[in-house]
């Protein structure tokens, strides 16, 4: 791999006081909606190959609906691809390690490209992050056989990091979302993990294979002043910073919505391929403001509830998985993951106005727990007369014990019919 650094005059200055956090309203109970159907279990253990759901899309085939699938990330596990009834039809192994020593891929996030040129024709791409190898891959989709063609440039770069050596401390390729603007370059939004920093890149093709380039970066805030004049600062693991990981940029409108998981929803828009002007605040987690420090006990932070300031919004951190249901050019739903609390919240695409927030619960099968990642279609499908969302569960149930007795860990994904996103509250 060759060594690609983002110029320095790619980043884009942000300051460190807060926008006002958005007003929490009153306490509502979510929207209980259930499961058609979801994928067989994947267990992050040696026996299952540490696979480990995280983030979904969905694919809709351009001829014959009843062929779309769901191309989802596993981590370790590599990418799993589904049918409309969650079957899987294939299994896709992450890279080795280069060397020895080194890490070996890790799939984190996945997105879709439509229309690519490749080989002097228009491909649709699955586009992922490997965490491990710091670096973006991409399979093309066949529509004819239904299956995904590794077409990742062999000499890719490194997104972020400068080496190897870099690389192996895996502050590396995470969050994704891909655009094509209107005049036709295709683009990623990739996050890094265990920093605020995310960058642009676009996609290029190399001799028939895809590559791509860094554009323009930002780094998102790691310090707040809060209302009162105090200073405050999201609890990480030591040494690192407040991290990104869903990301969504809406079609319609160039506007990039990044989830700081700690912080808070974001907003920007992309221009040319670069960010235009400084993000800005959707909605703060709940916790924003409230003191947090790092036990190493624990090995995690604990949390001074009792000292709430009350400057937080509705979302409990995590803040993670992003998706826009697409109901017309401009019109439909941000649907964002608020990890803490195992539900949804729901805002107006075009104005940002909180509608609504829901939970996937239990029905004909188990609800959804602890949600990395979410992908959704407007388009009704078979089987999904409203339109599909695939939701990560992290906690599957009911649980399956292991050799010793525990129980194994336990994720797969939700398939549910998106129409009640329609007659959202």
């Amino acid at each position: 791999m060759r060594r690609t650094a983002i110029p320095a005059l790619a980043v884009v200055p942000l300051l460190l006081v807060a926008a006002p956090a958005v007003a929490a309203p009153a306490a509502d109970t979510p929207r209980p909606v259930r499961a058609v159907t979801e994928t067989a279990s994947l267990f992050d253990d040696e026996a299952g190959g540490d696979a480990d759901a995280d983030d979904p899309a969905i694919w809709v085939h351009p001829t014959d609906r009843a062929g779309s699938l769901v191309i989802a990330a596993a981590k370790n596990g590599g990418l799993r691809v589904y049918d409309l009834r969650a079957r899987e039809r294939q299994s896709i192994a992450t890279p080795p390690a280069p060397g020895p020593d080194d890490e070996p891929g890790r799939f984190n996030n996945v997105d879709l490209v439509a229309g690519f040129r490749l080989g002097g024709r228009a491909a649709d791409l699955a586009v992922v992050t490997d965490r491990g190898r710091d670096t973006l891959r991409f399979y093309r989709i066949d529509p004819v056989t239904r299956r995904l063609t590794d077409v990742t440039a062999p000499d890719v770069p490194f997104a972020f990091s400068r080496d190897q050596a870099e690389v192996n401390e895996q502050r590396t390729a995470y969050g994704l979302g891909t655009f094509v603007d209107a005049d036709g370059a295709t683009y990623a939004v990739v996050s890094r993990r265990s920093t605020p920093e995310v960058g642009v890149f676009r996609l290029v093709e190399r001799a028939g294979r895809v590559s791509y380039r860094p554009v323009d970066r930002l780094v998102l805030p790691s310090a707040f002043t809060l209302p009162d004049g105090t200073t405050w600062s999201p609890c990480t693991d030591p040494g690192d910073g407040p991290q990104v990981e869903g990301t969504v940029v809406d079609p319609g409108t160039g506007v990039v919505y990044l989830a700081q998981e700690k912080v808070g929803l974001w907003r920007t828009r992309l221009v040319g391929g670069r960010f235009a002007g400084a993000p800005r605040p959707v909605e703060r987690v709940h916790e924003y403001g409230v003191p947090a420090a790092f036990d190493p006990e624990q090995d995690d932070c604990v949390t001074d509830l009792s000292a709430d300031p009350g400057f937080g919004g509705r979302i409990a951190q995590d803040v993670e998985g992003l998706t826009i249901h697409r109901s017309g050019r401009l019109t439909g739903t941000l649907i964002v993951s608020s990890q803490g609390d195992d539900t949804f919240y729901t805002y107006d695409r075009r104005t940002n106005r909180p509608t609504g927030r829901f939970a996937v619960v239990d029905g004909r099968v188990d609800g959804a727990q602890e949600c990395d990642g979410a992908a959704v279609t407007a388009t009704p499908l078979p089987g999904f007369s409203g339109g599909l969302l695939v939701v990560h569960d992290g906690r599957n149930t009911p649980e399956t014990p292991g050799g010793d007795g525990e129980a194994r860990p336990d994720t797969d994904f939700k398939f549910v019919d998106a129409g009640f996103l329609r007659d959202r509250r």
